[in-house]
């Protein structure tokens, strides 16, 4: 008992342990986060709305549902190299700083997306088009293979302990705005310029304008400062170095732990468990998103023949839903909670995932906008929580490698391969229920998952301090802390002195 108290017993606080948020730099912080997640989810969008012209463009020998799952293919093609760039920039961001991996992946994510406007047509070179598009796409999927557990880790250790899924919700919200933005774009060119301006020329514009974007997330990324908590593993790490120059000889398991490959060792055998719930999680989210906003428009065209504007319309809407309610999701998890939320949502999926397709399959407006409306409900219960609960599953001095790993494993595996397998197997089977039961099945991937998470709303990242709004807030929590320490010192006293006080009756000699 005595061993257990010793073990558990709390250092106190002082004020300078207390990290107070700089409130300017937290606001650039998550504006310059999301618009990374705006830039590369307009590309999403543009290229899920334009998956039927595209497959016109870059695959006109095949039938229209292999046009389809070609097009698909391509994009899903770029979630296989996803985890070599987590592989590259995640650890490359414990060791460098989250900032300037950010500022690269930006770039790169920017100029690929640019560079597929400029791409020739199946007419003018051949095979050598969507040879040309698949290497644009692998290009996007490598440097987007750092973004978003860069830009979550970026976030999460910028924000107060308190308002933690509030602000990383906004990372999300850009994800939305930027499909929102994407889509919309689309659907007003298909408008205007109609099915056959789209196919010669109109495709092209939506990624044009995705260097001007791309410029200006940059000039604002390069703008911000490292984070608090990188800083003070910064500086601990060149201290304990320095120690070892000084002194004894270091530890030869601290030199692996600082190389990429000491860093992948200690991610799969100490921290496994934490990498097999983010996996789990990232696997409720994403085949829920990109079931949404990939899959749906083209299911809703090509499967159910619906009329090309509604479906787009009809998708538009549910991701300005999602847009209007994403930040009071963040905002709940904070309060009550982000296992409750996750819970929640699997639960909820597993129920109405087949309600809201049969709904979607009835045609029209009314009864597929409320189908619509209820996968994004579902939608937003992990896109308003993931940003604040992914992070926190790892320690500072990894955690944008580990992040980086388990989440880009588990969408290149699950999440972006949605589309194609989706789409594949309806092709396959002639069951256009079939993405209901793919939903199901995640939201029970998800719910296992969630049952093994414990929850870390309102408490400091693991490996780092508090964080707080203010200097007052940093004080009340330092006395706190002292009375807490004080507290727990007078009980070890007195069991010390007095060992047989706190025993059993039974277990006393008299």
């Amino acid at each position: 008992m005595l061993r257990t108290l010793l073990r558990r017993r709390k250092k106190a606080l002082s004020s300078e342990d207390v990290t107070v948020a700089d409130q300017p730099q937290v606001r650039r912080a998550v504006t310059a986060a999301a618009l990374g997640n705006t830039m590369e989810w307009f590309d999403f969008g543009v290229y899920a709305y334009l998956a039927g012209t595209m497959g016109k463009i870059f695959f006109p020998t095949s039938s229209p549902g292999a046009q389809v799952v070609s097009t698909f293919a391509t994009f899903a093609a770029a979630f296989l190299v996803r985890p070599l760039g987590g592989l590259v920039f995640g650890p490359l961001g414990d060791r460098i700083g989250r900032q300037k991996v950010l500022a690269a992946t930006m770039i790169m994510m920017a100029a690929s997306t640019f560079a597929v406007g400029f791409l020739p047509t199946y007419a003018s070179v051949g095979f050598l088009a969507p040879l040309l598009l698949l290497v644009c796409r692998l290009v996007q999927g490598f440097s987007t293979g750092g973004e978003y557990a860069g830009a979550t880790t970026y976030i999460a250790e910028y924000a107060p302990d308190k308002r933690r899924g509030f602000l990383g919700s906004w990372l999300d919200f850009g994800t939305f705005v930027g499909y929102a933005l994407g889509s919309g774009l689309v659907t007003v060119l298909t408008l205007t310029l109609g099915p056959q301006g789209l196919e010669d020329w109109g495709w092209r514009i939506p990624f044009f304008i995705a260097g001007p974007l791309g410029l200006i997330g940059l000039y604002m990324r390069l703008k911000l400062e490292e984070t608090p908590a990188f800083k003070k593993e910064a500086a601990y790490a060149a201290s304990e170095a320095g120690a070892a120059e000084g002194g004894a000889a270091a530890d030869p398991h601290d030199e692996a732990a600082a190389t990429g490959r000491g860093h992948l060792k200690e991610i799969f055998t100490r921290h496994w468990h934490a990498v097999l719930i983010c996996m789990g999680l990232v696997l409720l989210y994403n085949v829920t998103n990109y079931m949404v906003t990939s899959y749906l428009p083209t299911y809703m065209t090509v499967t159910l023949g619906e009329d090309d504007t509604t479906a787009q319309l009809l998708v538009l809407g549910t991701m300005l839903l999602v847009v209007l309610t994403i930040t009071t999701v963040g905002h709940t998890s904070d309060r009550w909670g982000r296992r409750p939320v996750f819970l929640a949502g699997s639960v909820a999926l597993v129920a109405l995932a087949v309600p809201a397709f049969l709904l979607i399959r009835e045609g029209g407006i009314l009864l597929p906008a409320v189908g619509c409306a209820v996968l994004g409900l579902l939608l937003v219960c992990f896109a308003g929580t993931a940003a604040s609960t992914l992070p926190a599953l790892f320690p500072t001095r990894l955690r944008y490698g580990a992040l980086s790993i388990a989440f880009n494993i588990s969408v290149s595996l699950f999440g972006g391969t949605t589309p194609l397998f989706t789409s594949a197997l309806v092709e396959a089977t002639g069951n256009d229920m079939v993405p209901a039961y793919y939903l199901m099945v995640a939201g029970v991937i998800g719910f296992v998952s969630t049952l093994f998470l414990h929850e870390t709303a309102g408490r400091p990242l693991r490996g780092s301090g508090p964080m707080v709004e203010t200097a007052d807030e940093a004080d009340r929590l330092a006395a706190r802390s002292r009375t807490a320490a004080g507290r727990q010192a007078r009980d070890l006293w007195i069991r010390l002195r007095h060992p047989w006080a706190h025993r059993p009756h039974r277990d006393r000699r008299d």
